[in-house]
């Protein structure tokens, strides 16, 4: 009796703190919160929804419009037929305007203009009638990301499904540092790239240990990860997470609940990341976005 009773206080003290009804409360609204800023952010102007295309460069000329003869064909109707044209050298591109055709960069008018180099930090966005579009830059590839602000998504996005916010979700994990390691993260290009990861996430659930390989945006671990869920209740190529970076031995905050879809649920030209192996968790994870939209599942190639 003495040993069963040891077992049950060890395991009592084990267990996650039960939250209060009043953090409940604050839980659920901070989920809340969260994520009306996260709908906001899809119908942004740099939100995911008005992404319309995305088209790859070629080595010298490439010329675009809505004629089906241009090298980048862009929407019928929001553009001429025979725009300008792309050109690429030694990884540097210049925007050509033709004649009639009315371009601006930050509301300045131009029809010659250098908008993508190696060495800039920035690629402007070059706004012709409805449609925008800046250079991005994958691995070796050069691109046209093509945005239209009057995008029928925009008119057709209907609120993304969710689990019930469940506090259970919400978990304590503990940092395990390597200041040295990569992971290989491989996008929906299929395109491999060693990245930096400041270590691993390790949690218990359900009285078992589960570990997450993390990256580093800012002050911010992104993890990528996929479950028991992916490909049924939520999105197949997994989900994304952000948590706040611990500062030295101090418990990282998972809460799944935030746990949120890949922008390739939304459009299909999108660069998603996917989960690396080792973030596969063989459990169910069942909060935060349900999958979207299952026609818009085909991802960009």
């Amino acid at each position: 009796m003495r040993y069963i009773f040891l077992l049950l206080v060890v395991a009592a003290c084990t267990q996650q703190r039960q939250l209060t009804e009043q953090e409940l409360e604050a839980h659920r609204a901070e989920v809340g919160t969260w994520h009306a800023e996260r709908i906001a952010n899809l119908k942004a102007p740099n939100g995911w929804l008005n992404l319309v295309g995305l088209h790859w460069l070629e080595p010298g000329m490439n010329t675009f419009g809505g004629d089906s003869g241009n090298a980048l064909v862009f929407p019928q109707g929001k553009i001429a037929s025979r725009a300008g044209y792309f050109l690429v050298k030694d990884n540097v591109v210049t925007l050509v305007v033709n004649k009639g055709v009315t371009a601006t960069i930050d509301n300045d008018t131009i029809t010659t203009r250098t908008i993508f180099h190696p060495d800039s930090t920035r690629a402007p966005q070059v706004q012709v009638g409805d449609l925008r579009c800046n250079i991005i830059k994958r691995d070796t590839k050069l691109g046209v990301r093509l945005r239209d602000d009057k995008a029928e998504a925009l008119k057709t996005f209907t609120e993304i499904e969710r689990y019930p916010i469940v506090a259970d979700y919400r978990l304590e994990a503990t940092m395990e540092y390597d200041s040295t390691r990569t992971i290989e993260i491989t996008n929906v290009l299929g395109q491999t790239t060693p990245q930096r990861s400041p270590g691993t996430l390790v949690f218990e659930y359900q009285n078992k240990t589960y570990r997450l390989d993390a990256l580093e945006e800012g002050d911010q671990l992104f993890i990528i990860f996929a479950d028991a869920t992916s490909g049924t209740e939520t999105y197949g190529a997994g989900r994304y997470l952000y948590a706040k970076k611990p500062a030295g031995n101090e418990k990282v905050i998972l809460d799944f609940n935030k746990a949120y879809n890949p922008p390739c649920v939304f459009t299909p030209h999108a660069t998603c990341p996917l989960p690396p192996r080792q973030n596969v968790l063989p459990i169910s994870i069942r909060a935060g976005e349900k999958s979207y939209g299952a026609e818009l599942h085909t991802v960009a190639n």
